[in-house]
Order: structure tokens, then C-alpha cells, then sequence
């Protein structure tokens, strides 16, 4: 079910973890760095696996909470208190230990050329290899360690392993320079990648900057600062300027201008007066306001935000899974390879030494971290490009979707059209100014939005003491004495069942409200909804990706034809019960193009259904229900449907770095390692074929950050 645990965010949770896994049976889910979660000491594994109190600073992509204990192994098999790797699971290394890295390379770099120049220029054999030894000492006891320790527990096939067997082997066949090349770049390689992942991951977590730490709130005259989860709704806050908004509210006083890019995208800061909706996460840029708070901190906007980022990763693409299945297979596979290469063919040709020599490089070549670290931070990166352009997407698996979208069934009012209902176009026999108000008095004690919209185009106030007889007639409208005059208003059936003659309106779009004062016909109101602004151009930019339209609405087949016309949707269905717009999604499902999805894109708690059976359900972030919300699986912070095009590039950019990372990773290993067999290649060119493209995969992961039209 697809449903987004706010809930949790103050409490235990002891549920279920990736839609399949038990917290508390053994599973080997692996979060994206390919940690086995039951050796965590959290209860929480989300497949991010943050706790949901928040209560850690980081937020690396694998999530781990830097202060508890964890001795889990990604693909390069580290122990992450231990070293300084580029595994690209996420998890931070501290200053310190990156000085000694940085030291112990240069220390070791010194000791390989040292070693080098003594062998070819001096002469010295001892020496170099001497020198040699302790370059390779520097350089890779940890690596060595690790694999030693990775062995007694179960973990064999890791690339400390393949490093270390390696690296000893070619000081067994009398390769040392060669040896210690393999650890000198091997170093500098998870090095430099770490430095990439971290770019990609502090680009992301930029985001998380909108959490607020504290809400002020005035007692006594005295402004006090307390944690936002302490603030009940009806509490009075103070957002002083340059604070963020902690929690979501109306404005009582005050008026100022908001940045809302981190929720948004939008880079232009809007203004907000007393009586606007404000939301958490936004940074007040202009003067203090005063909130009264309509949601608790679990249940406001930004908490909503942090937990849809942070559970994404629990959700994983099915490129994602084949990687974690391909790697499980690929390394023991490899090895066995390795192992032929070396004792196989010198059982006929001899020369144990140089076959010896070849399978070592092969064992180099065949690392799988390129992939194991790629594709995940891929996705990674093409969530946070996504979430910067106020689109939150759930899960890695709905990218992949998003890419591939053959047809957007749109729901009609709050997402193509405001949702606001509002007066267009008055008729008027009598004069205009009195027929608004006989309506607006007649309307007076109705909460229909279509009676709001009366009330709101009468500018004055309503004397009440001059409303009396006040009737419904259900189906047709309202009768009522008004200063004295008997006035009708509804639809035409109402003035029929009267007997009052009418002009009825055959021309206009919208809801018709007909008006009669003392028992003739006065004229009539008409009240539509309003198309939102980039409606059409979002249908446009659909129809340049091949992407087909269709409108699912409640509202008469008459009004849903002139909405579906002006902004050009290809198939609309009207008059929909929430029950008959499933059955209608189910019949457009069927229909579809086998290898790509349909979305539904809604705002209100009758789309939730339907918002879930969809393939990608996209849901109105500003206006939108919090049950459409929960049930989607995409949600546009800015309520703009022609975001649906912009996540749907952002997906397909994203799609396409990962299938470049796995065909080039896979391409330059198999050549290699063929050369490797054959002998035409070298120690030098296995390492690149690891490290080099590795670092290649990860940069090019990076692009899938950045975004342009």
C-alpha cells in the first residue's frame, strides 16, 4: 500500500520495512550501500534506515546514524570507522581520518617513486624492495586487515579481498612495483570517488536545511523558544526575520515575504498578509509574523517533506535490484574465473608465472563497485534534482516510472482548474448591482461553494433581520423573503415550477444561478471555475513527449468539454462517481502500452483511490488533501501540472546516466579483463578498469543533479 507513515515521525515504529520485510526477521535488504539491517542496533529500517526521531545529524544516503555501532560492508566490503572509503554508501568520514589518508598517501606515494628510482636508476635491488614493502605497508594495512577480519565473518567475496589477493600475489610473482600501484591507486581512487558522492549527497541534503529547530512562542510578554513538537494547534507562534516557519498556520498579524525555494523550487520569494495559509519550511525574508497553528509538528508540511525524502530510498527501481542480485552472483563468478586463469592454462602451456600474472589482473579488473555505487547515488541524485524543482518523488522504482509514462489521467478541479469557484458573467433585467445582492441574501446561509462565490462578489454586508421565509427547495434552489420582495434562486426547474418565464443561458460554461423577485424573471449569475494559468502549456509539453491526456471529473459532461477543449486533453470522461473514475483508470490501464505506465494526477480525498491503482500516482502538495498526498507516490509542491513533463525529463535524464553507468562499467570490465586473459593488457590498465571507471560512473552520476529546460 502506498501510504506515507507520517505518524511515526514521534513514535516506534516497529513496521514493516520495504512493503516486505518484518524488523524483526532476518533479511539481507541492502539500503544502497548493502548493509544487512538486522546487524544495525536501530529499530527503524526503512531501507534509508533513519530513526525516526531525528534524533542523528546525518542524512548521507544510506543513513546511518554516525554515533551507533555498525560493522557493515558495501561493496567495497569497508568498515567505515575504520577507513576513509569511497564506497559511496553515505556514510561520513571524519576530519581526522581524512588527514591521515591524505598522509598515509602521500607518505606511501613517496615511498613507491623512491622504490622506483632506486630499482631503475640505482640499481639497488634490496633497497627498492625494501622501500616497496613498507609503501605497501602504509598504503594497505587496512585493506589487508579488513579482508582478513571480512573472512571470518562470512564475508569473503568483497573487494578488500580481491585488492588484497591481488596485490599479494603480484609480490609472489616479483611484481612489487606493481603491487603497490594497485593499492597507491586504488586508495586514491575510493579517495576521490568519496569526494564525489559527498558532492552529490551534501547537493541533496541541502534540503533537509528546512527542518526548523525551535518555534518561538510569547509567555508573559517574554518570547521563548521551544521545540516545535512541544506546539499544540490554536498556539499563537512568532516568526521572526530570517527564521523559518516551524509549523503550519494562518497568519494573525504581521505581513512579510516568504522563501519558499526549498519547498517549491520556486526562486521568487512571494508575499503573505494576515489571513494567509503559511507553510513550515519556509524562511521568513521580510518582517515578524504571528501564526496561529492549525497542525502539529508530526503532522506539518516540512515533516511531511523530511519523510517522504528520507524513506525514498525504500522503494528501490528494478535497475537497483538487478545491480544488488547481479553483484551477489558477479564477484564469486569472477573469482572462480580467476582461479581458471591462473592454474588452468600453464597445466598446458606452462609458465605458471605468467598466468599467475594474468589472473591476478583479471581478480583487479573484476570489481563491481562501479556499479554497486553508481546506480544507487544515480537515483540518489535524480531524486534531489527532482525535490529542488519542488517535486517530491518517493522511491527510486517511480523515477524508473516516470521515464516511461504513455499516458496522464488528470482529475479536473484543483488540478487543471483552480478549484475556486468564482462569479464570470451576470445577466441582469433589473440593475446589476441589486439582482448580486437578492442572490447574495438568498445565498446567505448556504456553505456551497457556488453560494460562497455569490456572497464573495457582494461587496457589502448582510443584513440578516432582512432575510425572512427562508426555505431550500432541495434540487432546485432557495426561496426566500428578502426587504420585503419574494425572491427565487436556483436553477431554471425553480423558476419553471413557478411558472415564471425565463431566457435561459444556452451559451455560458459553468454553474447558472437563476434569479426571480416577485415572481419575474430578474436574470442570472453565472459561476465557473477557473483553469489554472499553465494547465494548457502542461497538456502541451505532454503531447511533445508522447504522452496522452485524459480527464476524469464529477462535474456535467458540458463544463468538462469546455475545460478539456480550451487546454487541449485528448479524451475526457464526465459525470464520474469516485467508484466509476477506478473503473474508467482500470479500462485505460488495460489499453496501455504494455512496457510504459499511466499516471493520475488528483488533489482530493475521492482521487486517493484512484491515485493508488495508478502506475505513479501524482498528487497537489499546496491544495492537495493530505489523504491524496499519502496515497501518492509523486507529489508537486506548487500545485503546477506542467511539473508532470519536468519529472518526467528529470526521470528520463536520470534513466539514461544509469544505463551509460552500467554499459560502460560492464564494457571497459569484460574488454579488460579479455586483454587481461590474453596478456595484451597490464597492472596499470586492470586498475583503471576498476578505480578509473569506477570514479567515471560516480561523476557522471552526478549529472543527474542538475536539470535544464
Amino acid at each position: 500500500m502506498k501510504k506515507n507513515n507520517d505518524s511515526n515521525i514521534a513514535e516506534d515504529n516497529k513496521d514493516v520495512c520495504c512493503e516486505k520485510h518484518e524488523h524483526h526477521h532476518e533479511h539481507e535488504d541492502h539500503c544502497g550501500c548493502g548493509h544487512d539491517h538486522h546487524k544495525h542496533e536501530h529499530e527503524a529500517h526503512c531501507s534509508c534506515g533513519h530513526e525516526h526521531h531525528h534524533e542523528h545529524d546525518d542524512r548521507c544516503g544510506c543513513g546511518h546514524d554516525n554515533h551507533h555501532e555498525h560493522e557493515d560492508h558495501c561493496g567495497c566490503g569497508h568498515d567505515h570507522h575504520e577507513h576513509g572509503c569511497g564506497c559511496g554508501c553515505g556514510c561520513e568520514h571524519g576530519e581526522e581520518d581524512e588527514k591521515v589518508l591524505t598522509i598515509r598517501l602521500i607518505a606511501g606515494a613517496i615511498l613507491f617513486a623512491a622504490g622506483i628510482v632506486t630499482e631503475n636508476v640505482l640499481s639497488s635491488p634490496l633497497i627498492s624492495d625494501i622501500l616497496f614493502v613498507v609503501a605497501y605497508i602504509v598504503l594497505g594495512y587496512d585493506i589487508v586487515w579488513n579482508a582478513i577480519k571480512n573472512i571470518f565473518k562470512g564475508h569473503l567475496f568483497n573487494e578488500n579481498f580481491l585488492m588484497s589477493i591481488a596485490s599479494i600475489g603480484a609480490f609472489a610473482v616479483g611484481e612489487h612495483p606493481e603491487a603497490v600501484a594497485v593499492m597507491l591507486f586504488y586508495q586514491v581512487g575510493e579517495a576521490l570517488q568519496e569526494r564525489a558522492a559527498q558532492k552529490s549527497r551534501n547537493s541533496i541534503t541541502e534540503l533537509m536545511d528546512i527542518r526548523p529547530d525551535y518555534a518561538n512562542t510569547e509567555v508573559n510578554g517574554t518570547i521563548t523558544k521551544v521545540s516545535p513538537s512541544e506546539i499544540s494547534i490554536g498556539d499563537i507562534i512568532i516568526v521572526k526575520p530570517g527564521e523559518k516557519i516551524p509549523l503550519d498556520g494562518t497568519i494573525t498579524s504581521g505581513e512579510t515575504y516568504l522563501d519558499t525555494k526549498a519547498l517549491t523550487g520556486e526562486s521568487v520569494p512571494r508575499k503573505a498578509v494576515t489571513g494567509d495559509t503559511v507553510l513550515s519550511g519556509s524562511l521568513n525574508t521580510g518582517s515578524p509574523i504571528y501564526i496561529k497553528v492549525e497542525k502539529t509538528y508530526g503532522e506539518s508540511t516540512v515533516s511531511k517533506i523530511l519523510d517522504m525524502v528520507e524513506h525514498a530510498q525504500s522503494k528501490k527501481a528494478k535497475s537497483e535490484k538487478f545491480i544488488s542480485v547481479f553483484a551477489k552472483y558477479y564477484t564469486p563468478i569472477v573469482v572462480a574465473l580467476a582461479v581458471i586463469v591462473m592454474f588452468v592454462p600453464p597445466m598446458f602451456l606452462g609458465d605458471f608465472r605468467t598466468w599467475i600474472y594474468r589472473g591476478l589482473m583479471f581478480l583487479v579488473v573484476s570489481c563491481p563497485c562501479a556499479l554497486v555505487v553508481s546506480i544507487p547515488l544515480g537515483f540518489f541524485a535524480g531524486i534531489g534534482c527532482a525535490s529542488k524543482n519542488g517535486i517530491l518523488v518517493k522511491g527510486s522504482n517511480f523515477i524508473e516510472k516516470l521515464a516511461k509514462l504513455d499516458t496522464v489521467v488528470f482529475d479536473k478541479t484543483g488540478t487543471l482548474t483552480k478549484g475556486v469557484f468564482a462569479v464570470k458573467d451576470v445577466y441582469s433585467v433589473i440593475d446589476k448591482d441589486e439582482l448580486i445582492k437578492y442572490a447574495a441574501y438568498a445565498e446567505f446561509y448556504s456553505t456551497h461553494p457556488i453560494a460562497v462565490s455569490v456572497k464573495n462578489a457582494y461587496k457589502n454586508t448582510v443584513d440578516t433581520a432582512k432575510i425572512s421565509n427562508y426555505t431550500e427547495i432541495s434540487g432546485m434552489g432557495i426561496s426566500a423573503d428578502i426587504d420585503g420582495h419574494k425572491v427565487l434562486a436556483g436553477n431554471g426547474r425553480l423558476l419553471e415550477s413557478n411558472n415564471i418565464s425565463h431566457e435561459k443561458a444556452k451559451s455560458h460554461i459553468g454553474s447558472i444561478i437563476y434569479i426571480a423577485v416577485d415572481g419575474k424573471f430578474a436574470g442570472y449569475i453565472v459561476i465557473s471555475d477557473e483553469i489554472k494559468a499553465d494547465s494548457k502549456a502542461a497538456i502541451s509539453a505532454l503531447k511533445q513527449l508522447n504522452i496522452k491526456s485524459v480527464m476524469l471529473t464529477g462535474d456535467v459532461k458540458k463544463n468538462a468539454d469546455y475545460t478539456a477543449e480550451q487546454i487541449g486533453i485528448d479524451k475526457v470522461y464526465s459525470q464520474l462517481l469516485p467508484q466509476d473514475k477506478v473503473s474508467k483508470l482500470e479500462e485505460i490501464l488495460s489499453s496501455k502500452n504494455h512496457k510504459k505506465n499511466v499516471a493520475f494526477v488528483g488533489d482530493g480525498i475521492n482521487d486517493a483511490p484512484v491515485l493508488m491503482r495508478s502506475d505513479v500516482g501524482i498528487a497537489m502538495g499546496g491544495i492537495g488533501s493530505d489523504s491524496a498526498i499519502e496515497a501518492a507516490d509523486v507529489v508537486l509542491m506548487t500545485d503546477e501540472p506542467s511539473k508532470i513533463a519536468k519529472a518526467s525529463k528529470i526521470s528520463a535524464k536520470t534513466m539514461s546516466v544509469i544505463i551509460q553507468n552500467i554499459v560502460f562499467a560492464i564494457g571497459v570490465k569484460v574488454l579488460v579483463m579479455i586483454l587481461s586473459v590474453l596478456g595484451i593488457s597490464t597492472m596499470w590498465l586492470a586498475i583503471f578498469a576498476d578505480v578509473g571507471v569506477s570514479l567515471l560512473a560516480i561523476l557522471n552520476s552526478l549529472r543527474a543533479l542538475y536539470y535544464k529546460d
